[in-house]
């Protein structure tokens, strides 16, 4: 037996910062803070973290609720900002600036600045996407029974209407 399963989809923002000018390993003490959060004490988190990256990691996050929005607004739902939560964050190295350093004796000591590109994706979660789907089709049931009334009234008048010319 086959049991029918309505999917909800979730709304998904993700955001991408590249090239930042970090190491890769201290952006990810920072981005360890807030994954798996919702984005609201993410922010507050990531608004009081005593560190450099804190800042752009701040950053790629509001654009990742933007971006979240800005699919709802597309898809033609309304979405709860306070429904989304960070569904995953992570830190890849970006390629490296190679530096010299002049060193003793007409040498030169070579030195790496390191790079980072920072991923930030928030997510819908299931049970604010299930309620927001069951308001959609509360809604559409609504407007579909008021449109129904509207017509029946609509024919009643014209009926009255012909009744009272044929009367004449």
């Amino acid at each position: 037996m086959a049991t029918a399963t309505i999917a909800q989809e979730q709304i998904e923002g993700v955001a991408k910062a590249r090239f930042i000018r970090v190491s890769p390993q201290k952006a990810r003490l920072v981005i360890d803070l807030i994954r798996g959060r919702r984005a609201e004490e993410a922010l507050q988190t990531l608004r009081f973290t005593k560190k450099r990256v804190a800042k752009e990691i701040e950053k790629t996050l509001r654009s990742a609720i933007a971006n979240a929005e800005r699919k709802a607004d597309d898809a033609g739902t309304s979405l709860d900002v306070d429904a989304l939560f960070v569904s995953s964050c992570f830190v890849n190295e970006g390629p490296r600036w190679k530096r010299m350093r002049p060193a003793p004796m007409g040498r030169g000591f070579r030195y790496q600045k390191r790079t980072a590109h920072i991923v930030v994706q928030v997510a819908e979660h299931h049970r604010a996407a299930a309620d927001r789907a069951a308001a959609a089709a509360a809604e559409a049931q609504a407007s579909k029974g008021v449109k129904g009334a509207v017509r029946k009234a609509r024919k009643a008048i014209e009926k009255r209407a012909k009744e009272a010319q044929k009367k004449k």
